[in-house]
């Protein structure tokens, strides 16, 4: 396997001391979003993210809207009360883990990975030109990687696994926020207009109003026809 670690260390052992115990090829790299242009073989990328946890979860998220293969942080422990899906990782790995459990994780991203690839694995889902990755919390449009915050790629996800059915915004709320969410239903409403401003002019009405109900996800040629039918949809919400 052939492992990127990006740290401004230059010693792989400082970082992952089991990593130099296991018959992979490592690279050590800065960490610098340009070399990922640069550094082009690899099937995992590690992150060093053992301090400036802001700045790592910053550098992660950008990360994953430029590289393909699966990214790992490497954090302390103490880190661990940072780390959220809004990563955008595949897995994590602390400082102190020990070979068994680095090779195992590894081999567990590699796995996920190629199910993905194979059509397997059911976390993806595909709407169009919209694939969302349940696994790393990315949802790509047109192969671009799309800016959500948390609660917009969960309510974009619920929605598209479901597509086609309504639901109204007291469901939705039960549903991506929780039963102990106690603020009102426009959230969804907010919610909804930032989605469909992060999906762009031509891919909005992915999500479809439907008059005095509620929200749904719509196929392309789907959408279009509902736009048409003025009576029951719209796209104000």
């Amino acid at each position: 396997m052939r492992i990127l670690v990006l740290s401004h260390e230059t010693d792989v052992a400082s970082v992952v001391p089991a990593l130099g115990l296991l018959p992979h090829t490592v690279v050590m790299r800065p960490k610098d979003l340009r070399v990922i242009v640069d550094e082009e073989e690899r099937d995992v990328v590690l992150v060093d993210a053992r301090s400036e946890l802001a700045e790592a979860r910053s550098f992660c998220r950008s990360l994953a809207a430029t590289c393909d293969q699966p990214i790992i942080p490497v954090l302390t422990e103490g880190g661990l009360i940072a780390l959220s899906p809004d990563w955008r990782v595949a897995d994590l790995l602390l400082t102190t883990t020990g070979p068994a459990e680095v090779e195992a994780r590894l081999r567990m991203v590699m796995a996920r990975l190629q199910e993905a690839e194979d059509g397997v694995d059911d976390g993806i889902i595909t709407l169009g030109d919209l694939v969302i990755d349940e696994n790393t919390y990315v949802a790509r449009l047109k192969g671009r990687s799309l800016d959500l915050a948390y609660k917009e790629f969960e309510l974009l996800k619920f929605l598209c696994q479901h597509a086609g059915r309504v639901f109204s915004r007291a469901q939705l709320l039960q549903e991506v926020w929780g039963y102990d969410f106690f603020g009102g239903t426009r959230t969804v409403d907010v919610h909804v207009r930032r989605l469909r401003a992060k999906l762009g002019s031509e891919y909005e009405s992915l999500i479809t109003t439907v008059r005095n109900v509620g929200y749904k996800a719509v196929a392309p040629s789907t959408s279009r026809k509902s736009e048409s039918s003025v009576d029951t949809t719209s796209r104000e919400g």
